[in-house]
Protein backbone atom coordinates (compact mmCIF):
# COMPACT_ATOMS: atom_id res chain seq x y z
CA UNK A 1 0.00 0.00 0.00
CA UNK A 2 2.91 2.39 0.72
CA UNK A 3 3.52 2.95 -3.00
CA UNK A 4 0.18 4.74 -3.33
CA UNK A 5 -0.29 5.99 0.21
CA UNK A 6 -1.25 9.69 0.28
CA UNK A 7 -0.17 11.33 3.53
CA UNK A 8 -1.04 14.85 4.68
CA UNK A 9 1.18 16.54 7.26
CA UNK A 10 -0.31 19.60 8.97
CA UNK A 11 1.90 21.93 11.01
CA UNK A 12 1.53 25.61 12.01
CA UNK A 13 4.85 26.57 10.41
CA UNK A 14 7.95 24.99 8.92
CA UNK A 15 10.11 28.08 9.33
CA UNK A 16 13.37 27.02 10.95
CA UNK A 17 13.16 29.95 13.41
CA UNK A 18 10.77 27.75 15.39
CA UNK A 19 13.42 25.08 15.85
CA UNK A 20 12.93 21.35 16.20
CA UNK A 21 9.22 20.87 15.35
CA UNK A 22 9.57 22.59 11.97
CA UNK A 23 12.83 20.84 11.23
CA UNK A 24 11.29 17.49 12.14
CA UNK A 25 8.36 17.76 9.72
CA UNK A 26 10.74 18.50 6.84
CA UNK A 27 12.97 15.51 7.57
CA UNK A 28 10.04 13.21 8.26
CA UNK A 29 8.30 14.16 5.02
CA UNK A 30 11.43 13.65 2.97
CA UNK A 31 11.99 10.21 4.48
CA UNK A 32 8.37 9.19 3.90
CA UNK A 33 8.52 10.38 0.30
CA UNK A 34 11.82 8.61 -0.31
CA UNK A 35 10.15 5.42 0.93
CA UNK A 36 7.60 5.71 -1.87
CA UNK A 37 4.62 7.53 -0.38
CA UNK A 38 3.00 10.72 -1.64
CA UNK A 39 3.48 13.40 1.02
CA UNK A 40 1.95 16.87 1.26
CA UNK A 41 2.61 19.46 3.96
CA UNK A 42 -0.06 22.07 4.65
CA UNK A 43 1.28 24.99 6.68
CA UNK A 44 1.34 28.77 6.99
CA UNK A 45 3.86 31.41 5.95
CA UNK A 46 4.59 32.30 9.58
CA UNK A 47 8.24 33.16 10.19
CA UNK A 48 8.19 34.49 13.74
CA UNK A 49 5.48 36.01 15.87
CA UNK A 50 6.71 39.54 16.52
CA UNK A 51 9.11 41.33 14.23
CA UNK A 52 9.91 39.06 11.27
CA UNK A 53 8.41 39.29 7.82
CA UNK A 54 6.47 36.23 6.58
CA UNK A 55 8.21 33.57 4.54
CA UNK A 56 8.74 34.62 0.94
CA UNK A 57 6.88 31.69 -0.62
CA UNK A 58 4.07 31.14 -3.14
CA UNK A 59 0.72 31.05 -1.34
CA UNK A 60 -1.93 28.41 -1.93
CA UNK A 61 0.15 26.74 -4.64
CA UNK A 62 1.95 23.37 -4.59
CA UNK A 63 5.72 23.69 -4.24
CA UNK A 64 7.86 20.61 -4.77
CA UNK A 65 10.76 20.11 -2.38
CA UNK A 66 12.85 17.03 -1.56
CA UNK A 67 10.27 14.69 -3.18
CA UNK A 68 7.31 16.05 -1.22
CA UNK A 69 4.87 18.93 -1.78
CA UNK A 70 4.30 21.99 0.39
CA UNK A 71 1.27 24.29 0.42
CA UNK A 72 1.84 27.56 2.28
CA UNK A 73 -1.11 29.73 3.27
CA UNK A 74 -1.21 33.29 4.55
CA UNK A 75 -1.00 33.46 8.33
CA UNK A 76 -3.96 35.72 9.07
CA UNK A 77 -5.74 37.26 10.82
CA UNK A 78 -4.05 36.09 14.04
CA UNK A 79 -0.34 36.10 13.21
CA UNK A 80 0.94 35.22 16.67
CA UNK A 81 -1.27 32.16 16.85
CA UNK A 82 -0.55 31.01 13.27
CA UNK A 83 -4.13 30.99 12.13
CA UNK A 84 -5.03 30.67 8.45
CA UNK A 85 -8.49 30.85 6.93
CA UNK A 86 -6.95 29.88 3.59
CA UNK A 87 -5.48 26.64 4.94
CA UNK A 88 -8.78 25.60 6.50
CA UNK A 89 -10.66 26.38 3.30
CA UNK A 90 -8.17 24.32 1.27
CA UNK A 91 -8.42 21.47 3.79
CA UNK A 92 -12.21 21.46 3.59
CA UNK A 93 -11.97 21.19 -0.20
CA UNK A 94 -9.09 18.70 -0.42
CA UNK A 95 -8.80 16.82 2.89
CA UNK A 96 -10.67 13.77 1.67
CA UNK A 97 -8.12 13.29 -1.13
CA UNK A 98 -5.66 11.93 1.45
CA UNK A 99 -5.58 8.50 3.07
CA UNK A 100 -4.37 9.70 6.44
CA UNK A 101 -3.25 12.91 8.15
CA UNK A 102 -0.55 13.56 10.73
CA UNK A 103 -1.10 16.73 12.75
CA UNK A 104 1.86 18.29 14.54
CA UNK A 105 0.92 20.56 17.51
CA UNK A 106 -1.89 20.94 19.98
CA UNK A 107 -3.20 24.21 21.43
CA UNK A 108 -2.63 25.90 18.10
CA UNK A 109 -5.81 27.25 16.46
CA UNK A 110 -4.90 26.08 12.97
CA UNK A 111 -4.15 22.49 13.96
CA UNK A 112 -7.08 22.34 16.38
CA UNK A 113 -9.55 23.39 13.69
CA UNK A 114 -7.81 21.21 11.09
CA UNK A 115 -8.43 18.18 13.31
CA UNK A 116 -12.08 19.22 13.60
CA UNK A 117 -12.39 19.42 9.80
CA UNK A 118 -10.74 16.04 9.27
CA UNK A 119 -12.95 14.44 11.89
CA UNK A 120 -16.06 15.77 10.17
CA UNK A 121 -14.78 14.43 6.85
CA UNK A 122 -13.96 11.01 8.27
CA UNK A 123 -10.25 11.23 7.44
CA UNK A 124 -8.17 9.30 10.02
CA UNK A 125 -5.55 11.41 11.75
CA UNK A 126 -2.77 11.16 14.30
CA UNK A 127 -1.93 13.95 16.74
CA UNK A 128 1.63 14.72 17.82
CA UNK A 129 1.44 17.00 20.87
CA UNK A 130 5.05 18.33 20.79
CA UNK A 131 5.22 18.16 24.59
CA UNK A 132 2.14 20.34 25.08
CA UNK A 133 0.45 17.63 27.15
CA UNK A 134 3.31 17.61 29.66
CA UNK A 135 1.96 18.72 33.07
CA UNK A 136 4.68 21.38 33.30
CA UNK A 137 3.67 22.88 29.97
CA UNK A 138 -0.02 22.78 30.88
CA UNK A 139 0.72 25.01 33.87
CA UNK A 140 1.44 27.90 31.51
CA UNK A 141 -1.80 29.84 30.91
CA UNK A 142 -3.47 27.08 32.90
CA UNK A 143 -7.07 28.33 32.94
CA UNK A 144 -7.05 29.27 29.27
CA UNK A 145 -5.69 25.84 28.36
CA UNK A 146 -8.32 24.10 30.48
CA UNK A 147 -11.05 25.93 28.58
CA UNK A 148 -9.32 25.37 25.23
CA UNK A 149 -8.94 21.68 25.97
CA UNK A 150 -12.58 21.29 26.95
CA UNK A 151 -13.87 22.99 23.80
CA UNK A 152 -11.36 21.81 21.16
CA UNK A 153 -8.52 19.52 22.18
CA UNK A 154 -10.44 16.93 24.16
CA UNK A 155 -12.74 16.17 21.19
CA UNK A 156 -9.72 16.22 18.88
CA UNK A 157 -7.81 13.76 21.06
CA UNK A 158 -10.86 11.55 21.42
CA UNK A 159 -11.38 11.53 17.65
CA UNK A 160 -7.75 10.80 16.75
CA UNK A 161 -6.72 7.31 15.70
CA UNK A 162 -3.62 7.61 17.87
CA UNK A 163 -1.48 10.11 19.76
CA UNK A 164 2.10 10.16 18.50
CA UNK A 165 4.55 10.43 21.38
CA UNK A 166 8.28 10.61 20.73
CA UNK A 167 9.43 8.79 23.86
CA UNK A 168 8.10 6.39 26.48
CA UNK A 169 8.55 9.09 29.10
CA UNK A 170 6.42 11.57 27.15
CA UNK A 171 3.69 8.97 26.79
CA UNK A 172 3.82 8.23 30.51
CA UNK A 173 3.53 11.80 31.80
CA UNK A 174 1.17 13.31 29.20
CA UNK A 175 -2.32 14.43 30.16
CA UNK A 176 -5.12 12.86 28.08
CA UNK A 177 -8.10 14.89 29.43
CA UNK A 178 -10.00 11.69 30.15
CA UNK A 179 -9.79 10.34 26.61
CA UNK A 180 -8.82 6.75 25.85
CA UNK A 181 -7.09 7.33 22.52
CA UNK A 182 -4.11 4.96 22.29
CA UNK A 183 -0.59 6.31 22.20
CA UNK A 184 2.16 5.15 19.89
CA UNK A 185 5.83 5.87 20.44
CA UNK A 186 7.98 6.84 17.45
CA UNK A 187 11.18 8.78 18.04
CA UNK A 188 12.17 11.66 15.83
CA UNK A 189 15.03 11.54 13.40
CA UNK A 190 17.89 13.80 12.47
CA UNK A 191 19.57 14.41 9.16
CA UNK A 192 23.30 14.96 8.80
CA UNK A 193 24.20 18.58 8.19
CA UNK A 194 25.82 19.36 4.85
CA UNK A 195 29.63 19.54 4.77
CA UNK A 196 30.91 22.71 6.37
CA UNK A 197 32.79 25.46 4.63
CA UNK A 198 36.35 24.68 5.72
CA UNK A 199 37.22 28.36 5.48
CA UNK A 200 34.79 29.13 8.31
CA UNK A 201 36.76 28.98 11.57
CA UNK A 202 34.38 29.36 14.49
CA UNK A 203 37.04 30.16 17.08
CA UNK A 204 38.54 32.86 14.89
CA UNK A 205 35.14 34.28 14.03
CA UNK A 206 34.11 34.65 17.68
CA UNK A 207 37.64 35.20 19.08
CA UNK A 208 37.58 32.15 21.34
CA UNK A 209 41.00 30.89 22.47
CA UNK A 210 41.81 27.38 21.26
CA UNK A 211 42.88 26.43 24.77
CA UNK A 212 39.31 26.75 26.08
CA UNK A 213 36.94 23.75 25.80
CA UNK A 214 33.91 24.93 23.86
CA UNK A 215 30.49 24.30 25.40
CA UNK A 216 27.48 24.71 23.14
CA UNK A 217 23.90 25.69 23.93
CA UNK A 218 21.92 25.64 20.67
CA UNK A 219 18.20 25.96 21.25
CA UNK A 220 15.39 28.47 21.54
CA UNK A 221 15.96 30.93 24.39
CA UNK A 222 12.98 29.94 26.46
CA UNK A 223 12.43 29.55 30.23
CA UNK A 224 11.81 25.82 29.85
CA UNK A 225 15.34 25.28 28.48
CA UNK A 226 16.91 25.63 31.93
CA UNK A 227 18.96 28.74 31.21
CA UNK A 228 18.31 29.83 34.80
CA UNK A 229 20.15 26.66 35.88
CA UNK A 230 22.92 26.87 33.31
CA UNK A 231 24.14 30.36 34.09
CA UNK A 232 24.59 29.82 37.87
CA UNK A 233 26.26 26.45 37.20
CA UNK A 234 28.71 28.13 34.84
CA UNK A 235 29.30 30.90 37.36
CA UNK A 236 30.27 28.26 39.94
CA UNK A 237 32.70 26.68 37.47
CA UNK A 238 34.21 30.04 36.65
CA UNK A 239 34.75 30.85 40.30
CA UNK A 240 36.48 27.48 40.74
CA UNK A 241 38.87 28.37 37.93
CA UNK A 242 37.61 25.97 35.27
CA UNK A 243 38.60 26.77 31.72
CA UNK A 244 35.68 26.93 29.24
CA UNK A 245 33.77 29.10 26.81
CA UNK A 246 30.04 28.81 26.03
CA UNK A 247 28.53 29.55 22.64
CA UNK A 248 24.87 30.35 23.22
CA UNK A 249 23.10 29.99 19.87
CA UNK A 250 19.43 30.79 19.74
CA UNK A 251 16.69 33.37 19.82
CA UNK A 252 13.00 33.50 20.68
CA UNK A 253 10.79 34.86 17.91
CA UNK A 254 7.76 34.41 20.16
CA UNK A 255 9.12 36.21 23.23
CA UNK A 256 11.72 38.86 22.48
CA UNK A 257 11.41 40.22 26.01
CA UNK A 258 12.71 36.99 27.52
CA UNK A 259 15.43 36.73 24.88
CA UNK A 260 16.62 40.25 25.75
CA UNK A 261 16.51 39.47 29.48
CA UNK A 262 18.91 36.55 28.94
CA UNK A 263 21.28 38.78 27.01
CA UNK A 264 21.11 41.47 29.70
CA UNK A 265 21.77 38.96 32.48
CA UNK A 266 24.87 37.64 30.75
CA UNK A 267 26.21 41.07 29.76
CA UNK A 268 25.78 42.28 33.35
CA UNK A 269 27.62 39.34 34.93
CA UNK A 270 31.15 38.06 35.29
CA UNK A 271 30.29 35.41 32.70
CA UNK A 272 30.27 37.92 29.84
CA UNK A 273 33.90 37.08 28.98
CA UNK A 274 33.07 33.34 29.00
CA UNK A 275 29.91 33.41 26.85
CA UNK A 276 29.33 34.43 23.26
CA UNK A 277 25.76 35.13 22.17
CA UNK A 278 25.26 34.42 18.47
CA UNK A 279 21.51 34.69 17.97
CA UNK A 280 19.77 32.19 15.69
CA UNK A 281 22.18 30.26 13.47
CA UNK A 282 21.65 28.04 10.45
CA UNK A 283 23.37 26.68 7.38
CA UNK A 284 27.17 26.70 7.16
CA UNK A 285 27.61 28.56 10.44
CA UNK A 286 25.45 26.09 12.36
CA UNK A 287 27.32 23.15 10.85
CA UNK A 288 30.69 24.74 11.62
CA UNK A 289 29.70 25.42 15.24
CA UNK A 290 28.59 21.81 15.77
CA UNK A 291 31.89 20.67 14.32
CA UNK A 292 33.94 23.03 16.49
CA UNK A 293 32.20 22.42 19.84
CA UNK A 294 33.40 19.97 22.48
CA UNK A 295 30.20 19.45 24.54
CA UNK A 296 26.52 20.18 23.97
CA UNK A 297 24.44 21.27 26.98
CA UNK A 298 20.65 21.48 27.43
CA UNK A 299 19.31 21.29 31.03
CA UNK A 300 15.61 21.60 30.06
CA UNK A 301 12.80 21.40 32.59
CA UNK A 302 10.79 19.36 30.06
CA UNK A 303 11.59 18.27 26.52
CA UNK A 304 9.46 15.63 24.85
CA UNK A 305 12.36 14.63 22.60
CA UNK A 306 15.07 17.20 21.94
CA UNK A 307 15.89 17.48 18.23
CA UNK A 308 18.85 19.74 19.02
CA UNK A 309 20.28 17.08 21.32
CA UNK A 310 20.01 14.34 18.70
CA UNK A 311 21.48 16.62 16.05
CA UNK A 312 24.48 17.39 18.26
CA UNK A 313 24.96 13.68 18.90
CA UNK A 314 24.90 12.93 15.19
CA UNK A 315 27.67 15.53 14.82
CA UNK A 316 29.75 13.55 17.33
CA UNK A 317 29.20 15.73 20.40
CA UNK A 318 28.75 14.28 23.88
CA UNK A 319 25.83 15.93 25.66
CA UNK A 320 25.07 17.23 29.13
CA UNK A 321 21.29 17.15 29.54
CA UNK A 322 18.70 16.97 32.28
CA UNK A 323 16.63 13.90 33.07
CA UNK A 324 13.62 15.83 31.79
CA UNK A 325 14.89 15.58 28.22
CA UNK A 326 12.94 12.45 27.47
CA UNK A 327 15.63 10.61 25.53
CA UNK A 328 18.00 10.76 28.51
CA UNK A 329 17.78 7.03 29.24
CA UNK A 330 18.93 6.15 25.73
CA UNK A 331 21.85 8.53 26.14
CA UNK A 332 22.74 7.16 29.55
CA UNK A 333 22.56 3.54 28.38
CA UNK A 334 24.88 4.31 25.47
CA UNK A 335 27.32 6.39 27.58
CA UNK A 336 26.78 9.23 25.12
CA UNK A 337 26.90 12.05 27.66
CA UNK A 338 26.20 13.10 31.22
CA UNK A 339 22.75 13.33 32.86
CA UNK A 340 21.82 15.84 35.57
CA UNK A 341 18.74 16.72 37.57
CA UNK A 342 17.04 20.05 37.11
CA UNK A 343 19.15 21.83 39.69
CA UNK A 344 22.30 23.94 39.60
CA UNK A 345 24.38 21.61 41.78
CA UNK A 346 24.08 18.42 39.71
CA UNK A 347 24.35 20.38 36.46
CA UNK A 348 27.63 21.89 37.68
CA UNK A 349 28.84 18.43 38.72
CA UNK A 350 28.20 16.97 35.29
CA UNK A 351 29.76 19.93 33.52
CA UNK A 352 32.87 19.47 35.69
CA UNK A 353 32.98 15.83 34.65
CA UNK A 354 32.65 16.76 30.99
CA UNK A 355 35.39 19.37 31.21
CA UNK A 356 37.76 17.12 33.18
CA UNK A 357 38.93 14.86 30.35
CA UNK A 358 39.26 15.46 26.63
CA UNK A 359 39.71 11.71 26.13
CA UNK A 360 36.41 10.97 27.87
CA UNK A 361 34.65 13.66 25.85
CA UNK A 362 35.92 12.08 22.65
CA UNK A 363 34.87 8.58 23.76
CA UNK A 364 31.36 9.69 24.67
CA UNK A 365 31.16 11.78 21.50
CA UNK A 366 31.85 8.67 19.41
CA UNK A 367 29.19 6.81 21.40
CA UNK A 368 26.79 9.69 20.82
CA UNK A 369 27.25 9.61 17.07
CA UNK A 370 26.73 5.84 16.94
CA UNK A 371 23.66 6.14 19.17
CA UNK A 372 22.11 8.82 16.95
CA UNK A 373 22.71 6.81 13.78
CA UNK A 374 21.20 3.73 15.41
CA UNK A 375 18.17 5.20 17.17
CA UNK A 376 17.34 8.39 15.28
CA UNK A 377 17.54 7.33 11.64
CA UNK A 378 14.84 8.93 9.50
CA UNK A 379 14.79 5.94 7.15
CA UNK A 380 13.93 3.52 9.96
CA UNK A 381 11.38 5.91 11.48
CA UNK A 382 9.68 6.41 8.11
CA UNK A 383 9.30 2.64 7.70
CA UNK A 384 7.81 2.43 11.19
CA UNK A 385 5.37 5.24 10.39
CA UNK A 386 4.32 3.71 7.07
CA UNK A 387 3.68 0.39 8.81
CA UNK A 388 1.55 2.20 11.37
CA UNK A 389 -0.43 4.07 8.71
CA UNK A 390 -1.07 0.87 6.75
CA UNK A 391 -2.19 -0.98 9.87
CA UNK A 392 -4.63 1.83 10.66
CA UNK A 393 -6.08 1.90 7.15
CA UNK A 394 -6.37 -1.88 6.89
CA UNK A 395 -8.01 -2.24 10.28
CA UNK A 396 -5.07 -4.14 11.74
CA UNK A 397 -4.01 -1.43 14.18
CA UNK A 398 -3.55 -3.03 17.59
CA UNK A 399 -2.89 -0.22 20.02
CA UNK A 400 -0.94 -0.76 23.21
CA UNK A 401 -1.85 0.74 26.56
CA UNK A 402 0.50 3.70 26.21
Amino acid sequence: MSQSLKILQIVPSISLVYGGPSQMVRGFSQALATAGTEVTIATTDSNGDVDEVPLDVPLGQPVSQDRYTIYHFRCAPFRRYKFSVGLLKWLWEHGQEYDIAHIHALFSPITSLAATVLRQQGVPYLLRPLGTLDPADLQKKKRLKQLYAAVLERPNLAGATAIHFTSEQEAKVSERFGTRTPGVVMPLGVSPLPPTDMRLDVRDRFQIPRSQPLLLFMSRLDPKKGIDLLLPALMALQQEGHNFHLLMCGANPQDREYEQSVHARIEGSELRSHITLTGFVSGDLKAAILQAADVFVLPSYYENFGIAVAEAMLAGLPVVISDQVHIWQTIQQNEAGWICSCDEKTLAQQLRAALASQTERQRRGQNAQHCAKTHFSWDAIAQQAIGLYEDILSGNFSPTSL
